[in-house]
Parts: structure tokens; sequence; C-alpha cells
């Protein structure tokens, strides 16, 4: 089976997804409640902006001398970059932020604020991820450079036996190929693909949409060096590199365990592309939760240690996940299904850990 293959889910028994979905609707509707954000949601954002612009603005007056402050406002910007696409940017691009889409087109846009693309990550995201989960040659997620390897399909080289050595290294640098290579890459290849037109779009269009807020972005991020008369350009350059180390690490610590891990399954198609389960089932089996007891942790990475709640309901607003979780769980079990769930999110991180060492003999 190759990247061409049409994959098809055996809808023939849709019953579970009908029935929580039925539940979840009820519970929304009982509440009246509605699915997008709430205050909660609003507050995040003007946390996760304020983190994150207002060491720049410190940066930018020169009120640190130091390249000690310098550095720590580095490190505040990347985590808070982290936030930001974690808390904002990710509702907004699957349309659950607010019922005003005004609204979720403007801070998906967030993305491009941080060197990304809005369109390239939702059809990366939202389009290939959420719907070939953990498929060989189909999720973008699972397929990364060659010197990883993330599913048990995927050909094994010998470097592979110390991925779970060096893949923490090369996560850091996940946001960093975002603002300079890897948006010219992938359009190139979803306008090749016929994937822009599905999303109402051209390439020209969005080749342009690129290079005008990359120009912008680097424009804000180069304005500390021109204004801070004792930052050389090295500080500069080292400021750069820590906020998106920084930034792409947490991203990459957080998405990693949802569905490269010990648990959950790497389903293959048949040689017609036909997959054994209906897509909710399919989700069920190949994404894990955790540390959903963790309040405060769950509030900082927008809800995304309940990935299963967020694969069966992509619209639906994080905020809403600690609820819904309670629906998913009780009905997967009246159906037989796995919750998959790790307790601690360093017991999750560690599957992953035990997955790269495994991934790399066999």
């Amino acid at each position: 089976m190759n990247a061409n293959t049409i994959i098809k889910f055996n809808n023939s028994n849709r019953q579970f997804y009908s029935e929580v979905k039925k539940r979840v609707d009820n519970y929304f509707k009982e509440n009246n409640i509605s699915k997008t954000g709430n205050f909660n949601m609003y507050a995040k954002t003007a946390f996760m902006l304020l983190a994150y612009f207002v060491p720049y603005v410190l940066l930018s007056a020169g009120v640190f001398e130091s390249k000690l402050g310098w550095f720590f406002m580095s490190v505040l910007m990347g985590l808070s970059m982290a936030g930001i696409g974690l808390c904002v940017m990710h509702d907004a691009n699957h349309g659950s932020y607010s019922k005003n889409k005004t609204l979720n087109s403007i801070l998906s846009f967030t993305i491009n604020m941080l060197g990304g693309h809005s369109i390239n990550w939702r059809i990366q995201h939202n389009v290939i991820h959420h719907t070939f989960t953990n498929v060989h040659n189909h999720d973008e997620d699972i397929t990364p450079p060659g010197f990883m390897r993330f599913e048990p399909h995927a050909k094994r080289k010998w470097v592979h036996k110390l991925q779970f050595i060096y893949a923490w290294f090369f996560y850091g640098m996940m946001t960093l190929m975002w603002s300079t290579t890897k948006d010219f890459k992938q359009l190139n290849r979803y306008n090749k693909q016929g994937l822009l037109k599905g999303m109402n779009t051209t390439y020209k269009k969005e080749l342009t949409i690129i290079i005008v807020t990359k120009v912008l972005y680097f424009a804000y991020m180069f304005l500390p060096f021109l204004l801070v008369k004792e930052m050389t350009f090295l500080n500069w350059v080292v400021g750069y590199l820590t906020i998106h180390y920084i930034a792409g690490f947490v991203l990459a610590a957080i998405f990693q365990p949802a569905h490269v891990v010990e648990e959950t399954e790497f389903p293959v198609p048949s040689e017609t592309g036909n997959l054994e389960n209906d897509w909710a089932v399919h989700q069920m089996k190949t994404t894990m939760n955790f540390a959903t007891r963790d309040m405060v942790f769950s509030w900082l990475v927008g809800g995304l240690n309940y990935q299963v709640e967020h694969h069966l309901f992509p619209t639906i607003c994080h905020v809403h996940y600690p609820k819904i979780s309670e629906i998913v769980k009780k009905t997967a079990e009246e159906f037989n299904l796995p919750y998959l769930s790790k307790q601690t999110f360093v017991g999750a991180l560690w599957s992953h850990q035990l997955m790269l060492w495994k991934l790399g003999r066999a």
C-alpha cells in the first residue's frame, strides 16, 4: 500500500459514535452550554498573549542590559509561544474557539504571528492527522525525517537504535523549521496533491500570505536587535533559537505521547485501503489521554491531555473536555472499547520513550 491508496473506514457499524455523539450533544443542550469558548477561554487567551508580548516589549525597550535578562525573556517567550499554539491557535484553527467565524479566522493567524502558516497547519492537522491517525504513509505526524521512526510499519535503519536519545534534541527544532523552510515545502506538496482546492484557496494566494507574514514576523522579531545597542547579532541569534527551541520541545512533548506510545495501535489497511474499524473506533484505538486529573496542567496545555475527546469532537472547545470525558469513558466501557489514559504526564512521556526504543529495534 502506498501514499496514493484511498483509505476507507468500515462504516457498517457506527453505533458507538452515534451514541457518544448523542450523549455529548444532550449534555450541552440540557445544561444550555455553548460548545465553543467561554470566559475561561478568553481569560486564557489574554494570559498567553500577554505572557508572550510583555517579555518581547521589555526586551525591545532595553529594560534588561544583561545577557541573563535577555535569555530569561527568551525562555518566557518560548513557553508562552507554545501556550498560544496549544490554547488559542489550536482551537481557532479547528473552528471551536468561537461561534463567530471571523474571530476564529483572526485567531487562527496567531500561528502566522509566530512564524508558521495557518492553512498548512489545518491541512496537516485537521484534514490529514485527524482523519488518518497513526495510518502508515497517510498520517504526516508519524512520518518524520528518515533518521526517526515513529511507527512499526516504516522502514527501520540502524540509526534508529539511537533515536530514543537524539529524538528529544530534534523535537526542539520543530517550530524553527516552521519559521524557515517547512511552510514552503508543505505548500508545494499540498498544491500538487490538490489539497489546497479542498480548502477553497489557491497556491498563489497562500504563497503570498506566507511571504508577507514571514517578512512581518522576522521584522518584529529582529526589532530588539535594532533597538538595544548592547545586543550583538550573535546575542539575537541565541535568543531567537532559544524561543523556538523551547516552544518546539514543549509542543512535541505534548503531542507525541498522545499517539506514539506503547498503548496505541497502528492499524494496517488492506491492499485495497480498507481499515478494520469505523473512524470513531479507530480514534479510540490510536489515541491516548494523560494527566487528566491535573487541572493546572490541563489549563496550561489547552486541554490537549484529553486527546481522546479532542479526536472525537475536534469542533468542541477544549475547555469542555473534562466534563465530556466522563461521557466518553462511560460509553466506551459500554461498547467494550479501550479508553487509553496515563495517570501522569511523566508516565505518558516514558511510554513514548519506550516506544522510541522499541521502534529502533523491531
